[in-house]
C-alpha cells in the first residue's frame, strides 16, 4: 500500500533568542504561518538570519516554537522529538559516519527502527539504485567525492520512507558546476518519489530552478510565497525584486490609475506601465526593470547615456544613466546589433507592458 503523501503547516509560529551580548530577547522567527501541499518542493529563501533554517530545525523538532503550532498532515507535532517525526533531514556537513561503509550509513536508521535485515538490505540496495550510488556500498566514506558522499546523505534520509524530506543548504560545500549537477538530481528524485521536500537555501539560482512554491524569507517574517515565475515577475516589495534576480529601480510619479495599469511621469516621460502595487494617483512609486528586459537603441523611451559597456561572451553588459539614476543592462546574443561605447548617448528601450512599478515606501 503506497504511503499517504503529508504536507506542513506552520500556524502562527515564533521563536525568541536572547543576544548574549545585550541580554536583549529578539524574535528570529515571528508570527509565520505557511501551508505547504503534499508532495511539493518548497524552498525556504532568504538573506543570512531571516529565520529560514530556524524555522527548517523547528519543523525537524532540533528547536521549539514558543509561540504558535506545527501539524504534519492532521497531527500536531510540537511536542514531538526528532526522532518521533515522520521527517528526515539533509544536513549541510552530510553528517556521515566515517567509520563505517556506505551500505552501513545508509542502513543506520532501519536498524534502529530494528527491521528485519532481509528487508534492510533489500531497501538499501534500492535506494542505493535510485541515487545512482550501487555497486559502491562497500566504500568507506572517505573514499568518496564531495557529490557521492551527498547522495549517501539523500539516500540515508529516503531509505527510512519518511514523509517530509528536509534540507539544510545541502549543496553549499559543493562546488558550482556540481552544485548545478546534484540539485537537478535532488529535483528528479523527489518527483519520482513523490515526497514533500522543504529546502533551505540562501541561493536564488538553486530555490528557482528546483521549487514548486519559494517563501521569501527577512528579519524573521514571510515576505512572499509563489511560483518561481510569480516571485520573479510579481515581486510584493522592492527587497523581493532586488534580492531574486537583478533589478533596476527608478523612482516615478504616479499620474493616473486605469484598473491594473497606471501613467506614471519617470524623468519627465509619460508611461503606462503595471500597477501590481495599486498605487494612487498622486503617489510616488518604484519603477522595476529587470536587466534583460531592456535593451539601447537609437531611438526608445527614456535618454541615457553610456558610463559602462562590458561584452561578456553571450550577452553585452552595460551601465548607463538615466537623469541621476544608474541602470543596468544585460543585452543577449549582441553579435547583429550596435555595440554603444562609453560616453554615448542612447535610449533606453522596453515593452511597457512587460514592467511594473513598486510603492516607493
Amino acid at each position: 500500500m503506497e504511503k499517504q503523501k503529508k504536507g506542513v503547516r506552520l500556524d502562527h509560529i515564533s521563536k525568541i533568542y536572547t543576544d548574549p551580548k545585550t541580554g536583549k530577547e529578539f524574535y528570529a522567527v515571528q508570527d509565520t504561518t505557511l501551508d505547504i501541499e503534499p508532495g511539493s518542493f518548497v524552498t525556504l529563501l532568504g538573506p543570512s538570519g531571516c529565520g529560514k533554517t530556524t524555522t527548517l530545525r523547528m519543523i525537524a523538532g532540533f528547536e521549539s516554537p514558543d509561540e504558535g503550532d506545527i501539524y504534519l498532515g492532521d497531527e500536531n507535532i510540537n511536542a514531538l522529538t526528532p526522532n518521533k517525526r515522520d521527517t528526515a533531514m539533509v544536513f549541510q556537513s552530510y553528517a556521515l559516519l566515517p567509520h563505517i561503509n556506505v551500505f552501513d550509513n545508509v542502513a543506520y536508521g532501519l536498524k534502529i527502527r530494528k527491521l528485519p535485515k532481509e528487508e534492510i538490505h533489500e531497501r538499501v540496495m534500492n535506494i542505493l539504485k535510485l541515487v545512482e550510488m550501487d555497486g559502491m556500498e562497500s566504500r568507506m566514506t572517505n573514499q568518496l567525492s564531495g557529490g557521492q558522499q551527498q547522495r549517501v546523505a539523500l539516500a540515508r534520509a529516503l531509505v527510512i520512507e519518511p514523509s517530509v524530506l528536509l534540507f539544510d543548504e545541502p549543496l553549499s560545500n559543493l562546488d558550482a558546476k556540481l552544485r548545478v549537477t546534484m540539485r537537478t538530481e535532488i529535483r528528479k528524485i523527489q518527483q519520482k518519489v513523490g515526497i514533500t521536500a522543504i529546502y533551505v537555501t540562501h541561493d536564488q539560482s538553486e530555490a528557482m530552478s528546483i521549487s514548486d512554491k519559494i517563501i521569501i524569507m527577512s528579519q524573521g517574517r514571510v515576505e512572499q510565497i509563489g511560483t518561481p515565475r510569480e516571485i520573479y515577475y510579481h515581486p510584493s516589495s522592492r527587497f523581493v525584486a532586488d534580492f531574486i534576480g537583478e533589478a533596476n529601480f527608478l523612482d516615478a510619479k504616479v499620474k493616473s490609475v486605469n484598473g491594473e495599469k497606471a501613467v506614471i511621469d519617470v524623468v519627465g516621460q509619460e508611461l503606462e506601465v503595471n500597477n501590481f502595487a495599486h498605487a494612487a494617483p498622486g503617489e510616488d512609486a518604484t519603477l522595476v526593470i529587470r536587466p534583460e528586459g531592456a535593451t539601447l537603441a537609437e531611438q526608445g523611451l527614456l535618454e541615457a547615456t553610456v558610463s559602462l559597456s562590458t561584452f561578456m561572451g553571450s550577452y553585452q553588459y552595460y551601465e548607463v544613466m538615466v537623469g541621476n539614476m544608474m541602470i543596468q543592462i544585460t543585452d543577449y546574443n549582441p553579435v547583429n546589433r550596435r555595440i554603444y561605447e562609453v560616453g554615448e548617448k542612447a535610449y533606453l528601450d522596453f515593452d511597457p507592458k512587460g514592467v511594473y512599478i513598486l510603492s516607493a515606501g
